[in-house]
């Protein structure tokens, strides 16, 4: 466990603990929000250079992980509870 991480991993840190939190409330459509900003700022930090190899690989799998979590994670599919 490294002691001291730079911004970009805590930024990512931070929108992981938002999509935890929004997933364990069951806020599906902030949770998938919440996802496509991680994605999107983890590409852009990878493309810029701002994240070490061995951290990105991390990041990489902690990205796959929550795409298959949050696959099919939607209230579009939720029939209500009084039918």
């Amino acid at each position: 466990m490294v002691l001291f991480k730079s911004r970009y991993e805590k930024e990512l840190d931070a929108l992981m603990t938002k999509i935890d939190m929004n997933m364990s409330n069951n806020y599906k459509d902030n949770a998938q929000a919440d996802f496509q900003e991680l994605e999107s700022r983890f590409t852009e930090m990878k493309e810029q250079g701002r994240l070490k190899e061995k951290t990105c690989l991390y990041y990489e799998n902690r990205v796959s992980d929550y795409r298959e979590k949050l696959k099919g994670y939607t209230h579009k599919d939720q029939k209500p509870y009084w039918t």
